[in-house]
């Protein structure tokens, strides 16, 4: 395999209405949220309140059809449980709890060990008109944490395992039509899937799908293409279900849209379908000159799909797809559209502060504009399937995508997901690549490792062969097993040692296997937190310098170690960073009092740490002069400070006060740095690149005087959904920033909105991300702390106040703007049965 090439087309199911948030919107077939308005409680707390609610759960539920006179039932009065919109994370709102069972998982409170914070229950009422009878009804879960059964008006839908992955059910024999239901879910997080914070509860979307009698299902669409010099044949292929319908002529349109709004392109195919069959119908439409997706122009078209019989319109699918080419090269590297492109990849965890894993759809965007302002063009989803959102979010973005199953595992269970895994996702442009697991230690080198992940290949070659797939391994440099079947090997730690011995021997894995393409599946693992600059074990704080003692394990390098180490081997398609944001559990190397890792080039909030800007440097066509550390070092004077730049200037003169300390020059992928006695004052870098001066000065600051609000958008959506991140610092009397700064600030929000979390950074902080009851708070964490607002679904004006002892008062107004929302599914209609 001289040349591994793969050329696609790629779709993302986006589904458009309009229309108020509880209109009838019902009348017409499609996808409305299902998110608002649930009830939810403990189920320690139902049953401490009542202990014939689970006896007759755990009697009746099962022993008669909808039955209506328990939990699960429709006439079950849930009006004492909180009130809840999703997505929701319960994990996150539980205190901290010193137990080395929880290391992993942040030390919030869940397990075997804490059953009665680890099982959950959701109940929401809803109303569907009378009009809906003849349809076809889905309930589609795009997440829960983690096992969980689902009853739906008494009747035991199924059940679900796993915490990943979407799955659904049909619901259409039991719904009641001019009538209210009620959907209950029971979820049940005291087992882990990983070794980090995962939170508990329903935590991602939830949908009801709406179909004529012959559709198009969820995930009904493929397309691939052949992209030539100046054309590209789309291709297409459609899953036509019909269920009830006596009719048996169908015709199925589609038409492809620019981003212009112009039709470029139709075709249509008559299919005849007897009533319960399946059919499916390919065909392709040529587009000429195609703009082609990329990093840095994410074009995206759309396409139109309608199913009709006779002039009635019967199905309606809006998807938008960008066309793109990818091409892996065991000589010559990663090609993106037939050049040449590096992948500077990190992966990511799927939580973030304040929120936990329950992330609105606006903070996904947040987190990959973070990553791209960095100089970041690659994400993995680390170390499972991430959100529909967070991939639409990259396809918009331009970002490209290793997607990721949980398990290497041929079992049924694991097969299924890896199967609905490949059907959602394989039409995301961003996505170029298919991971089949991690680091499975227990099987990757052994025969039966092999048959597995020839298995999963076999699917997703059958499902997808638009792609190639690749395995993230830390098997040394060991071809036998995984690392067989594989098209591109995925390395963990190309240099991880043992007994100071390197035992990835990557050149020589190249040299013996020619043929195979290398990815840098995993790198790095530098341990930094952010503005911290001596290390402090009581504190559980690394130091934000990456120097040595950062590499603490034997699979971690520096920063500069891995790049350089890449960038000199062409045949190196790039690499991933462990981690692009730090996330909970895994803390390390310290545990308690710490709760989240150090492993980030951005703290849990996206506040940047040096690190981040040694990428940006040289991941960056930018100018970028960073100097660190800070000037505020009281009672240091003469003592020596080690001062670095991170910068791809040519050179960096450096002064103190005016006196110049030298001038050096810059190694290309490195840093340079000064031993530097310290006195107060301005501490100032000159750069030069390309003839031209940059010039960064920090300075000694004075007491904290005021604070400042940066939300990263002034006006949001009035829908419900919508955030702002709203950053604060810490500054003095003249506006400079406080590095130091740890404040206690109180929040205050009023108007059309409220506070859904705050965080600040600090790995060891057991201060709550989510306040219940009263008003919210934070410490600032040198310097700096996070408050995320969310709009309600009136608009208006929000007003966020944050408050610290001495200091005036500092406000921001952000516009919560009337907008088109999402189609809903009608709430519960009082005398309505």
């Amino acid at each position: 395999m001289k040349n591994l090439s793969i050329t696609a087309i790629l779709l993302i199911p986006i589904f458009f209405a309009s229309g108020n948030l509880f209109a009838d919107s019902n009348e017409k077939e499609g996808k409305f949220l299902l998110d608002f308005n649930w009830r939810f409680k403990l189920e320690s707390e139902i049953a401490a309140e009542s202990q014939e609610t689970i006896h007759l759960l755990e009697m009746k539920s099962l022993a008669k059809a909808g039955l209506h006179n328990g939990i699960t039932g429709l006439n079950f009065s849930d009006s004492t449980w909180r009130n809840i919109d999703l997505p929701h994370d319960w994990a996150v709102e539980l205190d901290f709890v010193n137990d080395p069972n929880l290391e992993s998982h942040g030390y919030h409170p869940v397990g075997h060990k804490y059953l009665e914070n680890s099982i959950g229950w959701y109940r929401k009422k809803f109303f569907i008109p009378k009009n809906d009878e003849g349809k076809r009804l889905n309930i589609k879960f795009d997440g829960v944490f983690r096992n969980c059964e689902v009853w739906l008006n008494g009747f035991l839908l199924g059940n679900n395992t796993g915490g990943y992955m979407e799955f659904s059910f049909d619901v259409t024999d039991i719904i009641n039509y001019g009538g209210n239901n009620a959907l209950t879910v029971r979820v049940d997080a005291s087992k882990y899937e990983g070794w980090w914070y995962e939170g508990a509860g329903i935590y991602r979307h939830v949908w009801l799908i709406k179909d004529a009698q012959a559709y198009i299902p969820e995930n009904g669409i493929y397309v691939f293409c052949n992209v030539m010099d100046n054309y590209s044949w789309v291709n297409i292929q459609t899953n036509l279900i019909c269920k009830d319908s006596d009719a048996e002529k169908y015709q199925l349109f589609h038409s492809i849209i620019d981003g212009e709004g112009n039709v470029i392109g139709k075709m249509n195919e008559s299919v005849l379908l007897k009533k319960d069959s399946e059919r499916k119908i390919s065909g392709k439409i040529k587009i000429t000159n195609p703009t082609l997706w990329s990093i840095d122009n994410p074009y995206l078209y759309k396409l139109i799909s309608e199913v009709k019989c006779g002039d009635e319109l019967l199905d309606y699918k809006e998807t938008t797809f960008g066309i793109r080419t990818v091409r892996f090269d065991p000589e010559k590297g990663f090609f993106l559209n037939e050049k040449p492109l590096k992948i500077k990849g990190a992966c990511v965890h799927q939580d973030h502060a304040g929120v936990g894993v329950a992330l609105p759809d606006r903070l996904q965007y947040y987190r990959i504009e973070r990553l791209k302002e960095m100089g970041c063009n690659a994400y993995r989803s680390a170390h499972h399937p991430p959100t529909p959102e967070l991939l639409e979010a990259c396809d918009k973005l331009g970002m490209l995508v290793m997607d990721e199953t949980r398990l290497l595992s041929s079992t049924k269970e694991y097969l299924d997901q890896f199967e609905r895994l490949i059907l959602r996702d394989r039409n995301h442009p961003s996505v170029i690549i298919w991971s089949l697991g991690n680091e499975e230690m227990n099987i990757h080198n052994v025969e039966s490792g092999k048959r597995v992940a020839q298995t999963l290949k076999t699917i997703q070659r059958k499902l997808d062969p638009s792609r190639l797939c690749t395995y993230a391994g830390n098997n040394r440099g060991n071809y036998h097993g995984v690392n067989e079947v594989v098209d591109v090997r995925g390395v963990n730690y190309y240099g991880r040692t043992y007994d100071n011995v390197r035992t990835n021997n990557i050149d020589q894995y190249h040299k013996e296997n020619p043929t195979q393409p290398i990815l840098g599946s995993e790198e790095a693992s530098t341990l930094c937190t952010r503005g911290q600059y001596t290390v402090n074990e009581y504190k559980a704080f690394m130091s934000d310098y990456d120097k040595k003692e950062n590499t603490f394990y034997p699979w971690c390098t520096n920063a500069e170690e891995w790049w350089k180490y890449f960038m000199e081997r062409e045949w190196m398609a790039g690499g991933f960073i462990w981690t692009g944001f730090d996330y909970r559990g895994e803390p390390g190397p310290y545990i308690w009092p710490a709760v989240s890792s150090n492993f980030g080039v951005m703290d849990v909030c996206g506040f940047p740490k040096n690190n981040y800007y040694y990428y940006k440097s040289w991941w960056t066509d930018e100018d970028v002069l960073h100097i660190y550390p800070h000037w505020n070092w009281p009672g240091k004077t003469g003592d020596t400070i080690n001062v670095w730049c991170q910068t791809n200037c040519e050179s960096v003169e450096l002064f103190l006060n005016g006196k110049s300390l030298g001038e050096k020059s810059v190694e290309k992928y490195s840093h340079v740095e000064w031993d530097v006695v310290y006195e107060p004052g301005l501490l100032e870098a000159r750069g030069i690149k390309n003839g031209k001066k940059i010039v960064k000065k920090i300075e000694t600051t004075e007491a904290v005087a005021m604070l400042t609000i940066s939300p990263d958008r002034r006006t949001i959506n009035a829908d419900g959904e919508d955030v702002s991140v709203v950053n604060i610092t810490a500054l003095d009397i003249h506006g400079r920033e406080v590095p130091d700064a740890d404040n206690f600030i109180v929040f205050e929000i009023e108007g059309n909105g409220k506070i859904i979390g705050v965080g600040n950074g600090n790995p060891s902080s057991h201060e709550p991300d989510k306040i219940l009851e009263g008003k919210y708070f934070r410490r600032l964490f040198n310097g700096k702390c996070q408050v995320i607002v969310q709009a309600n679904r009136q608009a208006g004006k929000i007003k966020l106040t944050a408050i610290s002892d001495e200091l005036k008062p500092c406000s921001v107004e952000i516009e919560a703007k009337k907008s088109t929302v999402r189609p809903c599914v009608n709430d519960f209609q009082e005398g309505s049965f």
